[in-house]
């Protein structure tokens, strides 16, 4: 890609559903995309970017620059015509999505083999995954798809569902304090957006029944499989199975090392060894926690579908799930990912998890697909 302009000046937003405009500061770098087959000029196909606080999404006001057509003033966001995407990109610490208003359709706007491409970093946008904002569902006020970078379908993403929050909010123009509920592959789910800006989700109740995770795991406790011996590649790992929705295997010790170091694992050689283990039929998300106190861990983890990310919200509720059920944590944890610090809470009195992170933009534009 090639920088084509940098220009810093207030952008009116217009929200054109609700009819209201917002004025405010951010820098504004016009970046270009053209595929190989392209014989056009590379300035039609074009990714906005910009950062900026509470941005509205729906149309930004008219601007000329590079524009394929030097008589038109039509925004990039204005833009219907067919074959083009519009998107915005946000990260929950680290793990980041590129997000499409689907709200008019339960289709996916794009394939899953084009969100391969799109997730590509070197090629695309680049992120760990592409998360449609759909019409609800069941009752509910939205429905949440999302398609990993190889491009399966997982059934729930929690970062993601951070992201998912902060924008509809942005879509919709929501101010304060606000909750909505989001049907799932993984089931209902409620985010709350908090007055300092982060989301805290109602993450629902764990799942511990083995074959209900799914694991082949024997279960040794109740119907749970916990603390439970796992052979990969000859080395015994004691696992914790848990599923959010999704199925997690958590370790914090091995036969070779009792406490783990995580900060010493290569995660790309041990990884997909745990995801792709016939224990597990659905394959895994793996993470791998270090204990510091009951109230603090610190986990990396090898996602199914995305390989090493910098966080993972539903890995987070099953690792402090799993300490609780090995006696090695309290229910309320700073759990530290690569990304940053999430705050995870299982409630005995509804036995529910309460996720609180942060979800931010990073930018929006538009693609050829």
């Amino acid at each position: 890609m090639a920088i084509a302009a940098a220009i810093t000046q207030p952008l009116t937003v217009v929200n054109r559903r609700r009819s209201l405009s917002t004025t405010y500061s951010s820098s504004l770098n016009l970046f270009h995309l053209s595929s190989l087959s392209d014989k056009q000029s590379i300035s039609r196909k074009s990714i906005a970017i910009s950062s900026g606080r509470r941005p509205n999404f729906r149309a930004l006001s008219a601007m000329s620059i590079e524009a394929p057509d030097k008589s038109s003033s039509t925004s990039f966001l204005d833009r219907t015509e067919s074959g083009i995407l519009h998107f915005v990109k946000y990260h929950g610490l680290g793990n980041d999505f590129i997000l499409v208003d689907n709200r008019d359709s339960m289709e996916p706007k794009v394939t899953p083999e084009q969100a391969v491409k799109l997730c590509d970093r070197n090629f695309g946008i680049g992120a760990d995954g592409v998360i449609f904002a759909m019409p609800g569902t069941n009752g509910t006020d939205y429905t949440m798809r999302i398609f990993n970078s190889d491009g399966s379908e997982p059934e729930m993403c929690g970062n993601g569902v951070r992201c998912f929050a902060r924008y509809i909010a942005d879509l919709e123009n929501l101010n304060g304090k606000q909750s909505f509920t989001v049907h799932t592959g993984a089931g209902l789910i409620v985010p709350e957006i908090q007055e300092d800006g982060k989301v805290r989700v109602d993450m629902g109740e764990p799942i511990l029944k083995a074959s209900d995770v799914p694991t082949l795991l024997v279960p040794n406790k109740d119907q749970s499989a916990v603390k439970a011996k796992l052979d990969v590649d000859g080395l015994i790992w004691n696992v914790t199975c848990v599923s959010m929705g999704n199925p997690h295997c958590i370790t914090f010790s091995s036969e070779s090392s009792k406490d783990l170091q995580v900060d010493e694992l290569n995660l790309a050689e041990i990884g997909p060894k745990f995801e792709h283990h016939p224990m597990f039929p659905a394959r895994t998300n793996t993470e791998f926690v270090q204990v510091f106190s009951p109230t603090h861990l610190k986990m990396r983890v090898w996602e199914r579908g995305a390989g090493a990310t910098l966080a993972c919200g539903t890995g987070a509720c099953a690792t402090v799930v799993a300490a609780v059920l090995e006696g090695r944590a309290d229910r309320s944890c700073t759990v530290d990912l690569p990304g940053g610090p999430l705050d995870i809470e299982w409630r005995e009195e509804d036995n529910h998890i309460y996720m609180t992170g942060p979800a931010q933009v990073v930018f929006y534009g538009s693609v050829p697909l």
